[in-house]
């Protein structure tokens, strides 16, 4: 069996999400591989290159690859496919944006979101918003699967010695689209996916001002600030603070969820964080069935009063 992995980077670093990708492919078994598609990036092919359990690294690059449209991406994929069993993506934007489309050009069924590998065929998923867990058994010789990263640990770095297979670039016969351009929220905080602490703000905040309240406690606990669905819709934060089941999942050690009641699209986004603390005026707030410590309170008089603390 091999595997290829759709590595993730930002020109510089692989992102963590990859490196628990690989910690996944390691469960299914057989040979790893990594595939990057950049326009240069050469020092994220020599640390992907130490991750361990990885045999090879296999890089396409040119300067048309700097923002790895799906096109191009699945092109590249597919150009090499004969090769492998197994391709494998994290679930985040650019998985569910590339996998997909190599899915569908391998006429294979797409697995999404695989939670745990127990064998080559096996695979467990959430369903239902995360409410109930689905065990599937795939009968296809290869196979696409995007995996949910918070619920693998990272591959280590360092210890490997992959080989690296430099590739031309594949051009892509389907392109009907083009980069326009990024819009990119700039901040000093932790990533938000990545983060040892997200604290989030709902509906509850009122307003995008009053996010500043959050921004000051995260500030003090070099923290990730969220929101959920109901916030980002109201316009109060970017779309990128979104965690839910349509935003980013994450599970940090810590996850503070202020002004926000539960609403079961979010907690399938933060459910499998390592401690929960919801602060709500409503004690009748769902959050607090999943929440390790709940205070019921208002807000905009216990965030002062926590920042104040710290």
């Amino acid at each position: 069996m091999r595997t290829l992995v759709l590595a993730e980077h930002n020109s510089t670093n692989l992102s963590a999400a990859t490196l628990c990708v690989v910690e996944a492919a390691k469960k299914i078994g057989g040979e790893i591989d990594i595939m990057l598609v950049s326009d240069a990036a050469s020092s994220v092919v020599e640390e992907a290159k130490t991750v361990d359990g990885v045999t090879k690294v296999v890089h396409f690059s040119d300067p048309r690859f700097k923002n790895e449209l799906a096109e191009d991406v699945s092109a590249c994929v597919v150009s090499i496919a004969d090769d492998y069993d197994y391709f494998l993506a994290s679930s985040s934007t650019s998985g569910k944006n590339n996998l997909p489309r190599v899915a569908a050009e391998l006429d294979i069924q797409q697995i999404s979101e695989v939670i745990e590998v127990i064998d080559g065929k096996t695979f467990k998923k959430p369903i239902y918003a995360g409410s109930c867990i689905s065990t599937v058994q795939s009968n296809q010789d290869k196979n696409a699967l995007t995996i949910r990263t918070t619920s693998f640990d990272k591959a280590s770095t360092g210890s490997g010695n992959a080989t690296v297979e430099e590739k031309s670039a594949v051009e892509s016969n389907s392109r009907k689209t083009g980069f326009v351009k990024n819009e990119l929220t700039v901040s000093d905080r932790p990533e938000l996916t990545a983060a040892d602490i997200v604290i989030s703000g709902g509906r509850g905040m009122q307003n995008g001002e009053n996010f500043a309240l959050l921004e000051a406690v995260a500030g003090k606990l070099n923290a990730a600030v969220g929101a959920s669905r109901a916030a980002v819709d109201s316009g109060f934060v970017p779309n990128d603070y979104q965690v839910g089941q349509t935003g980013k999942s994450v599970a940090p050690n810590l996850y503070i969820a202020v002004g926000i009641s539960g609403a079961i699209q979010h907690l399938a986004g933060m459910k499998d964080s390592k401690t929960i603390v919801a602060i709500n005026k409503d004690e009748e707030a769902p959050i607090f069935k999943v929440a390790d410590y709940g205070l019921v309170a208002d807000l905009f008089e216990a965030l002062p009063d926590l920042e104040s603390k710290i």
